[in-house]
């Protein structure tokens, strides 16, 4: 009889104990350098080893994604890593490696080993307490290591300063600005803050960006500007459509629409995951 009983207790405790596992597992939460990232696919343990969907490594360690079939390659500065659907090997810089947990697809989503993408990048990653952290490695600008991106951009009515935090999106953005920066030309005759304020040919401030060091300075600041165009639009006046103003340097460049827009896209995906302070808003 005792025996029995024994025997019972024992199995009760391995389920309530199994139980216990399994819910810690479903509210597991992420963070990248100190926010927390929001996902429609909850982070999940598999053979003792955290799956996250994707796009989280994809947006907040900085790293972009190619997808060829069921083959995934990412890329960020001088290192890729490709891995496959359902196989247990990667390929980091030519070399292939054992993976404890193949990736899989989950509710339409990609479902890919967090530790192991992190710290191939170079991340420190720990978990305690059901918080798993990765602290990713600040953008460093003439040896100053950047706190944070200070974005400003003004509406009809008031405007809005607000700070992007993640060093990932902060080094996407700079390295934007750098890559896509042309030829130097002339200050344009007409430039402002409004759009309404100038006529067509005139150019207004799209946003202001100043990267910050850790007691808030700026250490570089860039601020674009796009053409005003008449309505009804009238033939092209061969003006360019986008320029940048270098604070740091006091000079203007050459831009483009689609490095304007991918700023755009990675500010929106920052604000998304949880990387973005509001300072101040006075729109009305």
């Amino acid at each position: 009889m005792k025996k029995v009983f024994s025997g019972v207790f024992l199995a009760l405790i391995l389920i309530i104990t199994s139980s216990t596992t399994y819910a810690a597992d479903t509210d597991i939460k992420i963070k990248v350098d100190g926010f927390a990232i929001a996902s429609d696919v909850k982070p999940e343990t598999k053979n003792n080893r955290t799956m996250v969907p994707l796009r989280v490594i994809s947006e907040n360690l900085g790293a972009k994604v190619h997808w060829s079939n069921s083959e995934i390659t990412l890329t960020k500065s001088n290192m890729e890593v490709t891995l496959k659907l359902n196989s247990s090997t990667a390929v980091i810089n030519g070399k292939t490696v054992l993976l404890d947990v193949k990736p899989y697809i989950k509710n339409d989503r990609t479902i890919v080993p967090l530790r192991f993408i992190s710290e191939t990048f170079g991340c420190k990653v720990n978990y305690k307490n059901s918080i798993v952290t990765v602290d990713t490695e600040p953008l460093v600008i003439d040896g100053i290591k950047v706190k944070a991106l200070q974005q400003e951009y003004h509406m009809t009515m008031g405007g809005v300063v607000q700070q992007i935090n993640g060093n990932a999106y902060n080094e996407a953005i700079y390295n934007i600005f750098v890559e896509n920066k042309d030829s130097k030309v002339e200050a344009p005759a007409d430039y402002s803050w409004q759009s309404h304020y100038y006529t067509a040919g005139g150019y207004y401030k799209n946003a202001q960006y100043d990267f910050l060091d850790q007691k808030g300075n700026s250490i570089k600041r860039f601020d674009i500007y796009s053409l005003v165009k008449s309505s009804p639009p009238e033939p092209s006046t061969g003006s360019p459509q986008v320029l940048i103003y270098d604070d740091t340097e006091n000079q203007w460049y050459l831009f483009n629409d689609a490095a304007r827009n991918s700023i755009n896209q990675l500010i929106y995906n920052a604000l998304n995951n949880g990387a973005i302070t509001i300072i101040s808003n006075t729109v009305a």
